[in-house]
């Protein structure tokens, strides 16, 4: 997998200061996404150990809330692979910390079983994921107004709740 970008201190993509990691590789091809480079499964630096240990180092910062995973498409089914073990990890050390992911995907349409984007990995990563925002950026629905989203079709959703609830709960905030 390769990455565009590490951010520290990101307040942008998620509630409270934030790490957040843009990974490369995209299919969905979102007309003027903000990121068209990151369509690119080789856009950028190869991840690596060391690249996950230098998340982990962000991450043991005090004031750091948790971890935002965006893209580029982190539910490509070759970036599943290695961000379900950054994924592990960061439960695993940072308990109290959070996760949050978003996809140009669906959730209950393409991250289920049968689904586009539903692979070996992938509802072990939506077991670590506390939001996803999901949906594809569409042009016609922008909407600057919204948080942590740039068009109305898209969801913050709180997973937690929406899986102890069996249905899609959305994130109030």
């Amino acid at each position: 997998m390769h990455y565009g970008n590490i951010k520290n201190y990101d307040i942008a993509n998620g509630l409270g200061v934030r790490v957040t990691l843009f990974v490369s590789g995209c299919t969905n091809a979102c007309k003027n996404c903000f990121q068209p480079e990151t369509w690119n499964f080789q856009y950028g630096n190869l991840y690596t150990e060391e690249t996950q240990k230098e998340i982990l180092q962000m991450l043991a910062s005090p004031c750091i809330k948790g971890l935002t995973v965006l893209g580029g498409e982190p539910f490509e089914f070759s970036n599943q692979e290695v961000l379900v073990g950054l994924l592990r990890e960061v439960k695993e050390k940072f308990p109290n910390k959070d996760i949050w992911c978003f996809t140009g995907f669906t959730l209950d349409q393409d991250l289920v079983p049968n689904g586009k984007r539903f692979g070996e990995h992938t509802n072990e990563m939506l077991s670590m994921i506390d939001v996803l925002v999901d949906g594809k950026f569409v042009e016609e629905l922008k909407d600057i107004t919204l948080k942590f989203r740039g068009s109305s079709n898209q969801r913050l959703i709180d997973l937690k709740k929406s899986k102890t609830e069996k249905k899609i709960i959305l994130l109030e905030i």
